[in-house]
């Protein structure tokens, strides 16, 4: 029995050996976890069967009356028999692939058995048919679930496939003595071996695996990690600045011996080695850039001649180049420079395209980030433009009619309106102006207003010395009170208010601008500021403006009510506070 069993255990050796060396291919540890297409199936008949093959061959003969000898192994006598792996090999395919696996793996390794001969070797087709079978069953529950048997489950299995062969032995041998005396002499060295066997073989698939999974999860943190610290780079776009932070971020996380960051004509940043010609500012250099824009496909260069750069003593010698998009277009690359070019792995390829791709996401959110701001912006402009043409028309009629009884009131007129148009042409260049700069504005356009209908209206500002550099939007107390002077006073020539407060609470500036008119109709009131309406009075389109405004700049932070009785209309506006620094241009 002990004669078996070391001979036994060197076999068992070989056969882990070669697991081993299978589940350090990247092609077998993707067939591990994609064991259930038609793909990995195939892969692992023929896989699992050259094992089982080899098992057969390489054997320990059993001679009669069951003593442990030597002979060849191709083709046996009929008084000889073999103990060999066999079974653990076929087990383990079944366990790995399913009883699809299994089957075939028991068929091709029984039918060489078979064909080697020996004391009835039509009982070791059988038990491997079975065997495969089995364990297939077995494997086909966790298969179901993406998951391997645990190692006991493992060594558990061996022995019972084991059992069965030696059933099979029993049952189909011809010769029942002779069974049992063969059954004596192999039985516990076989158990044991298989069940040993059985269980170091999936734990090395499952040690792998596991080891790959940590190494993904590391990298997962590593990458979600550079993605963070180079998302606020990336996303002020393609420039010298951006990109050399850029750079310097991935290369520390990559480990390579340079980073570049290009546009589609000029290098915008180069970190590491070969910095001496490879310099920002420059034109492209290398001919692997230049390929890889133009194709918008990423390309590995594992010799220094690939590479292209055409500085002699260039210590680059492999390269990794990856195209960055926006909107489909290739916009620059990112290159990952190697002094070594056996450093280059599948690892650093598959790595090296998802961050082309991550860093492409951010580049375009940048990109669609800008492009929202400008839009935004030029929105708030043309809205901050809109002058009303019956305004001036009014305003140089009444000038003209005041030269005839009052020249000096005429010019002063004409310079509030030259006052007014220069704050309307300024306050077009800014989206926040201070409350000064509006009260001037406003100043003058009511000089022209009180020309035009002198004594008619009073005006109240309740404006705390503290808040006059407080910052608001362009014309927003200007558009309120030109409406309240349109609409709230309408056939009435005197005992017009219009009271003008402003105020801050913690971090809030609080505008008030309310008229003791006529107020505003009922049906009206819900979609004033929210709506261009059809009335008499007019369409409510400066006020929906001055609303969408306060949208654009402040979003939720802003807030514009509406309420109004028969005592007049009350306008209130809330916005952040904060100051303007300096003057405006």
């Amino acid at each position: 029995m002990i004669t078996l069993l070391l001979p036994l255990l060197e076999r068992v050796g070989l056969i882990i050996l070669l697991a081993n060396l299978l589940m350090i291919s990247p092609f077998y540890k993707r067939m591990m976890y994609e064991r259930d297409s038609r793909r990995a199936r195939l892969v692992l008949i023929l896989t699992f069967s050259a094992f089982a093959i080899i098992s057969n061959f390489t054997g320990v003969l059993v001679n009669a009356p069951f003593d442990i000898g030597n002979g060849g192994l191709v083709s046996l006598s009929s008084h000889t028999s073999i103990a060999n792996t066999r079974t653990l090999t076929i087990g383990m395919s079944g366990l790995i692939g399913g009883p699809f696996v299994g089957f075939f793996v028991g068929l091709i390794s029984g039918s060489v058995r078979w064909f080697q001969g020996g004391n009835a070797p039509h009982t070791y087709f059988i038990s491997s048919l079975l065997i495969g079978l089995f364990s297939g069953l077995l494997g086909q529950m966790s298969l179901r679930k993406k998951s391997y048997p645990p190692v006991w489950q493992g060594s558990l299995c061996g022995a019972l496939m084991e059992i069965i062969q030696m059933l099979c032995i029993y049952i189909f041998s011809p010769d029942k003595t002779q069974a049992v005396e063969l059954i004596q002499t192999i039985a516990i060295p076989m158990v044991f071996v298989n069940a040993l066997g059985t269980g170091i073989f999936l734990s090395i698939i499952l040690g792998t695996l596991a080891q790959e999974e940590s190494m993904k999860a590391i990298q997962t943190h590593d990458v979600l990690a550079l993605t963070n610290t180079t998302l606020p780079y990336f996303r002020q776009g393609l420039t010298p600045a951006s990109a050399q932070k850029a750079a310097i971020e991935i290369q520390k996380f990559m480990r390579v011996s340079a980073v570049s960051v290009t546009n589609r004509t000029s290098i915008l940043a180069h970190v590491g080695a070969a910095s001496d010609h490879h310099i920002p500012a420059k034109r492209i250099i290398t001919d692997l850039s230049k390929e890889v824009i133009e194709t918008g496909k990423i390309h590995v260069a594992k010799h220094k001649h690939e590479i292209g750069c055409h500085v002699a003593d260039c210590p680059l010698e492999a390269a990794i180049v990856v195209p960055l998009f926006v909107k489909g277009k290739v916009a620059g690359t990112f290159k990952l420079y190697f002094t070594d070019a056996d450093k280059i792995s599948y690892v650093e390829e598959e790595l090296a395209q998802g961050l082309g791709n991550i860093f492409s996401s951010q580049l375009e959110l940048g990109q669609m980030a800008i492009e929202q701001g400008l839009l935004k912006d030029a929105e708030i402009k043309s809205l901050q433009a809109q002058v009303n043409p019956h305004f001036l028309f009014n305003a140089i009629n009444t000038i003209s009619a005041l030269m005839r009884i009052d020249s000096e009131k005429a010019r002063h007129l004409l310079l509030q309106l030259g006052n007014y148009f220069r704050a309307n042409i300024n306050s077009t260049r800014h989206n926040l102006i201070s409350v000064e700069e509006e009260m001037n504005h406003l100043n003058a356009y009511l000089s022209i207003e009180q020309a035009r209908f002198p004594n008619r209206f009073d005006i109240h500002m309740l404006i705390p010395q503290e808040l006059y550099q407080a910052a608001i939007p362009p014309f927003i107390i200007q558009i309120l009170v030109e409406n309240a002077l349109k609409h709230a006073f309408t056939g009435r020539k005197k005992d017009n208010h219009v009271t003008i407060s402003i105020s801050q609470e913690d971090k809030l500036l609080h505008l008030q601008v309310k008229d003791n008119g006529k107020g505003i109709d009922a049906d009206l009131l819900p979609k004033l500021g929210k709506e261009v309406i059809s009335s008499s009075g007019g369409t409510g389109s400066a006020i929906e403006n001055l609303n969408r405004r306060l949208r654009s700049l402040f979003g939720d932070a802003s807030q514009f009510k509406i309420s109004s009785s028969d005592q007049g209309a009350c306008f209130d506006v809330t916005i952040p506070y904060h100051i303007i620094e300096g003057e405006a241009e």
